[in-house]
């Protein structure tokens, strides 16, 4: 088989703690891939003057894939060229409860759905400012009866919903409905009768979306009636899809679902290119404790190996991952057991067979 390559980030804080036992883990497979480390923040700035510099984003359009830790900085422009750089427009964040998951549900033993967020657009462009830059354009508000510029002193951020953008992520979510297999089934949400120009665009795409699957079942609705139905019938859900900040959003109220952010998977992907990183943060209030949750990361990586071709080793690794949890012997701390970080993967390894 074609070795691939990926390219590593271990992020900041405690993220390196479960990032690089990850990748030793993945090393130890004996896959057919090369590991490589682009230079990024202060190191690569005193060596190249950049935090990013250019042969590190080589290194990433010459891989096949990036695994990404979280970063509270460093990592940041690094970030910024997965996403927008290489158009990875569809974030896809899987719900799944597994036995062991410590759900505050009563009864979570079905809940199996995947947050399908825009990457790209939406509030996320960065189009913020004072609302002194707006006023020549004499925007008025029908709503509140008065102009911008009689409002005062001020922000503003612009949101960008675009036809293209939504398009694409909207018929991505129906081919994953496919794909999965489960109920067949996209719910759409944004704030559209409120947002009618915009989030009802994002609807209105949606629909026209729909009439091109009619072997999936489609449905809308509005941003706050969907999350009450999230939190009080999640097992109704399959492929969720979303405007970014909703998706953002909800993607981390779907992981309190089943137990927390600990247990957060996520890839984002674009047209021929995709990256992997778990949902949850740096963690720095527990950086050096032993104790950061590996399994959003290891559940990244199961993502990954899929894309690249490699579906028996992800299929493997994200069994091990259930096996544990089953068991209940080696259980995070965060989720309500007292097993360290590096006993975690001493106890994967071992599910794994590996020494």
């Amino acid at each position: 088989m074609i070795t691939k390559t990926v390219a590593v980030f271990p992020g900041d804080d405690a993220s390196p703690e479960v990032m690089l036992p990850t990748v030793a883990l993945l090393e130890k497979l004996q896959l057919p891939i090369d590991f490589v480390y682009p230079m990024v923040g202060e190191p690569a700035l005193a060596a190249h003057g950049s935090r990013f510099p250019e042969g590190s984003k080589a290194q990433v359009d010459q891989a096949d894939a990036s695994f990404f830790g979280s970063t509270s900085g460093q990592s940041t422009e690094a970030l910024f060229y997965l996403r927008w750089g290489k158009q990875t427009y569809a974030n896809v964040r899987p719900c799944q409860f597994r036995p062991g998951y410590r759900s505050p549900m009563a009864n979570p033993e079905n809940i199996d759905f995947v947050v399908v967020r825009e990457n790209l657009e939406d509030l996320y462009l960065g189009l913020e400012g004072d609302l002194t830059d707006l006023a020549g354009l004499n925007l008025y508000s029908k709503h509140a009866k008065t102009s911008l510029k009689d409002m005062g002193a001020g922000r503003y951020a612009i949101k960008v919903i675009t036809e293209a953008g939504s398009e694409r992520v909207i018929r991505f979510a129906f081919e994953l409905a496919r794909k999965r297999g489960g109920m067949r089934k996209v719910t759409l949400t944004s704030k559209y009768n409120m947002l009618a120009k915009a989030d009802g665009y994002f609807r209105d795409i949606g629909y026209a979306v729909a009439k091109e699957y009619p072997d999936i079942g489609f449905e809308t609705f509005i941003v706050d009636d969907f999350l009450c139905r999230m939190i009080s019938n999640p097992c109704a859900l399959d492929v969720v899809v979303t405007p970014n900040l909703y998706g953002d959003i909800f993607s981390d109220g779907a992981a309190g679902l089943i137990g927390g952010l600990g247990l957060a998977p996520s890839g984002c992907y674009g047209a021929d290119y995709a990256y992997f990183e778990s949902a949850h943060g740096t963690a720095p209030d527990i950086q050096g404790q032993n104790i950061i949750n590996p399994t959003a990361t290891v559940l990244s990586a199961s993502m990954m190996l899929t894309y690249l071709g490699l579906n028996e080793a992800g299929n493997t690794l994200e069994a091990a991952i259930s096996s544990l949890y089953a068991a209940g012997q080696c259980i995070p701390v965060d989720q309500g057991g007292n097993a360290k970080t590096s006993e975690f993967f001493q106890a994967l390894n071992d599910a794994l067979g590996l020494t």
